[in-house]
């Protein structure tokens, strides 16, 4: 990696930018308006959102933007930040049925490398706008050291960019630890959860959120939620963490509403007019590929594996679109109505990383497996209470006996979804369901939304806390404190091992825990 004076160095050059290409409606009508026009700033095509990497491999990336009229996007890169070697990839032309967003994948990158690139766009006159610059870090195909950063949970209660206070702060605090990449690990937004202007604190002072048209309802038309989604990159914290650092994206349940699954019909009254979930969830999940650099799949596939080399490949998991319905979660057979991955999904992760040859694989999980996660019709998540393997935690309890079958080893799970920092401990020696090997999982977040917690365990696969920065009968709290957390994985090319920290939103170090690779 760069030092942090090259690093801040390059970043004061970095213009502000960014977002992604768009999908078909399918023949859906998931507008439920007209596109928005386009906003011309200026005489060239702007970049207003700034730019942004993500699903970095040893070899490709996708570069993302958002211009502010019909224009085609152009991408050059080089190990240089002089640009002395350019090569120049021609985008897509993007417009109103994209938003104005595009991305690029660049492929055949040089293995641990650092890769500078700028991103401009072409009107339809050929006339070129100013560049904005980013840069990624390729990971190399020997074994040489990874250290990333991940966490979740942006915008939610009500809590949005406050300038006055500074912004999203965290993601700054994220940037400065100097990660090759970043896992969002899902609740990018939250559609649920208007804004308003001002919010008063119990110290006396407010909280003055920024507030644009999409933010100040709930997201149900497609212009809407891509608003929403646009609302992150007002923030400079975030623009300048994405200009330096790839972003590995993620959803969960705000994306759409709190605690949604496929089938769902919202009842009449309360703040939607639009009680289609399904419908909400296609419009959510089009802005979500438009204003995300996730590489773009045929089935708009948010479930994927990234391989970083040797010592680290990322599974990325997506408990929401395959679901069965939240129930008190305790059927004794396995059914559509237990599905938490869904078969497709569970089959592919439990072979995937049966075949990885990695030393470490993490699986980036946007809810955490062990802790009780209600709602009012049971349980959100897998956990439903102590005891045998019912419900969700049969998928559960089929995918760690495979894995135990297969000799898989070193596997981590990452997640986040409960707006507190802890790591916990797996073991069959303390479970209901013996059939696996120990394992460790660690949650983080939020990144600028409220701080609430613990949630009790489920003691179905042994879980045991290690770490929680949260205490029983704790003050909830937000962005207005330092109450905000994000976590660090370092891997030792050495020694093989694991090393996973967690931070607050001041960059100050809550705890740390090595493990050694099996």
């Amino acid at each position: 990696m760069q030092s942090r004076m090259t690093r801040r160095g390059f970043g004061q050059r970095v213009a502000m930018g960014g977002i992604a290409g768009a999908l078909a409606s399918r023949g859906v009508d998931l507008l439920g308006q007209a596109p928005a026009p386009a906003v011309v700033r200026g005489q060239r095509a702007g970049i207003p959102q700034g730019v942004a990497s993500g699903d970095v491999t040893t070899d490709s990336a996708v570069i993302w933007s958002r211009t502010d009229r019909e224009a085609r996007m152009v991408v050059e890169w080089d190990t240089s930040e002089a640009f002395r070697e350019v090569r120049r990839i021609v985008g897509p032309v993007t417009g109103a049925a994209a938003d104005f967003t595009a991305k690029v994948r660049l492929e055949g990158l040089p293995a641990g490398r650092k890769v500078f690139y700028r991103v401009r766009f072409e009107d339809k006159q050929g006339a070129a706008g100013d560049a904005t610059m980013g840069s990624l870090w390729v990971p190399g195909t020997e074994a040489a050291p990874v250290r990333f950063a991940w966490s979740g949970d942006t915008c939610g209660q009500g809590w949005g960019i406050d300038e006055s206070r500074g912004g999203m702060k965290t993601y700054e605090a994220i940037r400065q630890k100097e990660p090759q990449f970043f896992v969002h690990s899902g609740d990018t937004i939250y559609g649920d959860n208007p804004l308003k202007a001002q919010v008063p604190l119990a110290d006396g002072t407010v909280w003055k959120n920024l507030v644009t048209e999409e933010k100040s309802k709930v997201a149900e038309t497609l212009a809407e939620f891509r608003g929403n989604y646009r609302y992150s990159y007002l923030d400079r914290n975030v623009r300048g963490l994405l200009a330096e650092v790839p972003m590995m994206v993620q959803w969960d349940d705000h994306e759409v509403l709190n605690n949604w699954w496929p089938g769902q019909q919202l009842p009449p009254g309360g703040w939607y007019t639009e009680r289609n979930v399904d419908l909400l969830a296609a419009r959510s999940k089009q802005a979500f590929f438009e204003y995300h650099p996730i590489a773009d799949h045929p089935d708009r596939r948010i479930y994927r594996k990234i391989s970083r080399g040797p010592l680290c490949d990322l599974f990325f998991l997506d408990l929401r679109s395959y679901r069965g319905p939240n129930s008190p979660n305790r059927q004794s057979v396995a059914g559509k109505d237990t599905e938490l991955m869904g078969g497709t999904q569970v089959a592919w992760l439990a072979e995937s990383l049966v075949a990885s040859r990695a030393v470490w694989k993490f699986v980036c999980c946007d809810m955490p497996i062990g802790l009780l996660v209600r709602d009012t019709l049971g349980f959100d998540n897998g956990a439903n209470g102590d005891g045998p393997a019912l419900g969700r935690e049969l998928e559960m309890a089929w995918l760690l006996k495979r894995l135990k079958e297969a000799g898989v080893r070193n596997v981590v799970w990452l997640t986040a979804d409960v707006h507190y920092c802890a790591s916990h401990h797996y073991h069959p020696s303390r479970a209901s369901f013996t059939e696996f090997d120990p394992f460790w999982e660690f949650v983080s977040g939020p990144l600028n939304s409220g701080t609430f917690g613990p949630t009790p365990f489920d003691m179905t696969f042994g879980p045991e806390l290690k770490f929680s920065c949260r205490q029983p009968g704790a003050p909830t709290s937000g962005p207005w404190t330092a109450d905000q957390y994000f976590g660090t994985v370092d891997v030792d090319p050495k020694t093989r091992a694991c090393r996973v920290t967690h931070w607050n939103k001041n960059g100050d170090r809550l705890w740390t825990g090595e493990i050694e690779a099996v």
